[in-house]
């Protein structure tokens, strides 16, 4: 037997020796999804011990636990009724009713027009929000209409966005955008500031998208070092095999810093945040990377039985550039891996944050399945629904975590809207600021953070905050 069915044998032995001892005919009683949905939860959900009727000794027989299930008239309502505190602690457990587009969009393929942008308020206003892109996917409906990064959008449909409906209008399949000039009249603040509509109109409609993270690599010579710079925008592991082939070239340049883009990384697979982890370093190999905390069934029996199954490592490769030091960018649409990688590197090297302070996210979470082990074997052919419940919080080496405010720059540095410069280009400001940092502090431009982001386009793509087990993970 593999270890995924011990796993989910014993959890499940834990819960229904204690419950009742046939539980076979609950489909005579109960909906065959709210019977999934409910042992998903009660075997992995990382808050189990919060919600009383996640409890192993919940029911007394399978009519009890039947009729339980009963009272909820769709999948939908009994989970979310299973979610602890869902406005401040679990933002992010999932119930899909389609497992294929969320298996699609975990690696790397979902439904885009291309744009990917941020959201803040208009200057003076606490109501009316205006948008900035921030880059376009190659191949896209948006790069095919010719939209750049730096184009600032007030409306939607001729309908000005504001904080009520913005969520409504960007989410539709087609739209047009109503794009804006944004002046900021030469002075420092933004009180004075303004955005008018410039009668430039763009219809947009999301496809199919298969979304290369690695959006840009170079190799920069400045000051006589050889800067290797990265913008990655999502761990997933289809391109594991294409950050090895990247830091190889970096490696045969000999490169002196690396600075690492995750400005607009909303997270992924925790294996692909070790491999980065690991190459950006090399000399921690087999160390220990992160651990990992799940509910107190699981914990229990791992460190009972297999201590080495809550830890991650660092790995081996032949492409590690063995740093001491790394200069990392970063927003508020920073989040889950990418902050995994700053938090556990922080222990072992220097960590030089640039930008503005990150998401907030240190909770994974694992695809389950309705079938007899909850992979994605012999899934049950009748429905398509498929839960992703947090099921873990990672910890660093010295058990550093629960940063639900996020991870705080070094150097504060905030993108300004008029001012975008092009991904790559060094005098880009983010990535100019950081290149002046490695020359010399003293030039160093402190900016605070004015404008602030209030959502920004991963948000109308679900599963896009995800740090998530890969499968190979979740079988161990």
């Amino acid at each position: 037997m593999s270890n995924s069915k011990i796993i989910v044998l014993i959890v499940l032995l834990l819960t229904f020796q204690s419950c009742f001892e046939d539980n076979d005919d609950n489909g005579a009683y109960a909906s065959e999804i709210n019977d999934f949905v409910w042992k998903g939860m009660n075997a992995f959900y990382l808050y189990k011990q919060e919600i009383l009727d996640l409890a192993n000794d919940r029911f007394d027989s399978s009519t009890d636990y039947a009729n339980y299930l009963n009272n909820y008239e769709t999948p939908e309502i009994l989970f979310e009724s299973l979610i602890y505190n869902r406005e401040n602690i679990d933002k992010f457990s999932v119930l899909t009713d389609n497992y294929i587009e969320l298996e699609q969009i975990l690696s790397g393929t979902s439904v885009s027009n291309g744009m990917e942008f941020g959201l803040s308020y208009k200057p003076n206003s606490s109501n009316e929000i205006f948008g900035v892109v921030r880059y376009i996917h190659p191949n896209s409906n948006a790069e095919a209409n010719n939209i750049k990064r730096g184009d600032i959008f007030t409306s939607i449909d001729n309908t000005v966005l504001n904080i009520s409906n913005y969520n409504s209008l960007l989410s539709q399949e087609n739209y047009q955008v109503n794009f804006a000039t944004y002046n900021d009249m030469n002075t420092d603040t933004t009180n004075d500031d303004t955005i008018e509509l410039n009668n430039i109109n763009v219809d947009l409609s999301k496809q199919p998208l298969n979304k290369n993270p690695i959006f840009h690599y170079d190799i920069i010579n400045s000051s006589g070092r050889n800067i290797a710079y990265l913008m990655y925008n999502q761990f997933v592991p289809n391109f594991d095999n294409n950050l090895e082939i990247i830091f190889s070239e970096f490696k045969s340049t000999s490169v002196d810093e690396l600075i690492l883009d995750l400005r607009y990384n909303p997270g992924g697979s925790i294996n692909s945040a070790v491999l980065l982890s690991s190459l950006i370093t090399g000399q921690f190999q087999n160390e220990i990377f992160s651990t990992e905390q799940w509910n107190t069934d699981i914990q229990n029996y791992w460190l009972n039985n297999d201590p080495e199954y809550l830890i991650n490592r660092f790995l081996t490769s032949e492409n590690s550039l063995n740093l001491n030091r790394i200069y990392i960018l970063t927003s508020r649409s920073s989040a889950s891996a990418s902050e995994l990688v700053i938090n556990c590197l922080a222990p072992y090297i220097d960590v030089v944050q640039v930008g503005t302070t990150t998401y907030g996210k240190y909770q994974a979470s694992v695809t389950l399945y309705d079938s007899e082990n909850f992979t994605s074997q012999n899934i049950n052919p009748s429905h398509t629904y498929a839960i992703q419940p947090l099921v873990l919080k990672t910890l660093n080496v010295i058990g550093q975590t629960d940063y639900f405010n996020g991870l705080i720059p070094d150097f504060e540095f905030e993108e300004r809207p008029y001012d975008m410069g092009t991904i790559g280009n060094i005098n880009e400001p983010l990535l100019n600021q950081t290149i002046n940092l490695i020359g010399s502090k003293n030039l160093y431009e402190n900016r605070m953070e004015i404008y602030g982001l209030i959502d920004d386009s991963q948000i109308f793509e679900n599963f896009s905050k995800e740090m998530y087990i890969n499968k190979s993970k979740f079988k161990k």
